[in-house]
């Protein structure tokens, strides 16, 4: 049995230059975008490894809504 995770379009701005490859790394993370200081992203089940791939980085703002149309983490992985 497939167990469904919630999908999550997150949407956070660091004061400095962000993550990147951490936020890539970190697990149920996909389709990650980076313009500046704002990276935008899918989150599917847990957020701790996201919040754990920002250790150490100074966050301004972190906005999160569900994602439409990606409701398990292997839809999530595809980037759809």
């Amino acid at each position: 049995m497939t167990t469904k995770h919630p999908a999550w379009r997150v949407e956070i701005s660091f004061v400095d230059a962000p993550p990147v490859r951490q936020i890539e790394r970190a697990s149920g993370v996909s389709a990650v975008e980076a313009a500046g200081p704002v990276v935008r992203c899918l989150v599917a089940g847990s957020f701790q490894p996201f919040l754990e791939a920002l250790r150490g980085h100074e966050v301004i703002t972190l906005q999160s809504m569900p994602a439409v149309g990606a409701s398990s983490s292997a839809r999530v992985k595809e980037g759809l």
